[in-house]
């Protein structure tokens, strides 16, 4: 397998790798170890810079006025712009612009009307309501969220948690159940202004990560028309599982960019800080972590590119992306943990970004399905069976 880029991607590659090291590193300086946004003036500034290249809204498909990126680009794309402080959870801090909910594109010409384009315009913002206390892991069978027929309308009770971004959206894409079957045939997917009654943000969830992120939602008897349902009813977990298989690669890929970034300042502080005698760099330990890091980046690194090139070609990528995922967060933690040993004290300090990566790479072994997810995954596939 071919991972050499193309002169066009090598191109796209350097210029997304001159604007963080140009235009989002220097910002930082100035900004508090875990900002989370930029002064709106820049972010501004910034956002125009990205349309004048041609990149904003990455994900969006080009009939809808996006790039019409392939997965392997993007996924190039996506360990360049985590590269910095805040690259892990706001790379780039949203300056690239967003795809809004995939979901949204298999909607009907009304809905799209009335989210769709809104949010590709940056008129609104939408949230992707699935995960619930009883078990996010397994949202087929773990959704209580339960909705039922009442004339034209659903009326929804329920909650959710840890979803991103809920307190700040115009609107959700939100997963009950609609039957008494218990696993993933009784789901459906509504879309759900945050401003119906019976829509309640119930609280900030606090998490490893420092800027506000997760939260926690409430329904009661909240009344929801037929026409906001998306797709069929009972139709919804595929909705679902669409988004989650996607989004893996790129979310794999953005694990990598910290741990390239880490990796370059351990080997610059080992050449540089001596120690007994001599520099770290002349200790077998730190050369050894060093070799382990760059075994974990390659690694990472040769599993998102496969999974992204079976995409491209149309192939089935499922256990690729789900290996992707796996491989590249649990490395690009090992990568950092190692590089903040390297570093002793100063590297558990908020002067260096190592800290920030450290935690928010814990997260992403959780986040678009754990790490033992992934191996029922690739299990499932590899073996056969539904291992219920």
């Amino acid at each position: 397998m071919d991972f050499s880029m193309s002169d066009e991607q090598a191109l796209i590659v350097e210029t997304v790798r001159r604007f963080v090291e140009s235009e989002i590193i220097p910002l930082e300086a100035d900004l508090d170890p875990d900002a989370g946004e930029l002064e709106p003036d820049d972010a501004a500034r910034l956002t125009q810079m990205t349309r004048d290249m041609g990149f904003y809204g990455l994900d969006i498909p080009a009939e809808y006025g996006g790039p019409g990126l392939d997965t392997t680009t993007r996924a190039l794309m996506a360990i360049e712009m985590s590269k910095h402080r805040a690259g892990l959870y706001n790379p780039c801090y949203g300056t690239f612009g967003g795809a809004g909910l995939a979901q949204l594109y298999e909607a009907t010409e009304e809905q799209k009307e009335r989210w769709l384009y809104p949010t590709l315009r940056g008129e609104k913002t939408g949230c992707f309501a699935l995960t619930e206390p009883s078990g996010g892991s397994d949202p087929g069978r773990a959704i209580r969220t339960r909705g039922f027929k009442d004339g034209d309308e659903w009326v929804l009770n329920g909650s959710k948690l840890f979803i991103s971004g809920a307190d700040k959206a115009d609107y959700a894409l939100l997963f009950a159940r609609t039957s008494d079957d218990p696993g993933r045939n009784g789901v459906t997917a509504f879309i759900v202004d945050t401003d119906t009654p019976g829509f309640n943000v119930r609280r900030v969830v606090h998490t490893l990560r420092a800027t506000r992120y997760a939260t926690e939602l409430e329904f009661t008897d909240m009344r929801v028309p037929e026409s906001h349902v998306l797709g069929e009813v009972n139709g919804g977990f595929g909705i679902a599982n669409d988004r989650l298989s996607r989004q893996r690669i790129p979310y794999a890929a953005g694990c990598l960019g910290p741990a390239i970034m880490a990796q370059e300042m351990a080997i610059e502080w080992a050449r540089s800080r001596e120690t007994f005698g001599s520099v770290l760099a002349e200790k077998q330990a730190v050369q050894w972590m060093i070799v382990d890091n760059e075994i974990d980046i390659r690694h990472g690194r040769w599993c998102v590119l496969e999974a992204a090139q079976k995409a491209d070609r149309g192939e089935r990528f499922r256990t690729e992306a789900a290996m992707a995922k796996l491989v590249a967060s649990e490395a690009a933690g090992r990568v950092v943990d190692r590089c903040i040993q390297i570093h002793g004290g100063i590297g558990v300090t908020k002067d260096l970004p190592l800290e920030r990566w450290y935690r928010e790479l814990r997260i992403r072994r959780i986040g678009e399905g754990p790490s033992e997810v992934q191996r029922l995954i690739m299990a499932r596939d590899i073996l056969g069976g539904s291992f219920k």
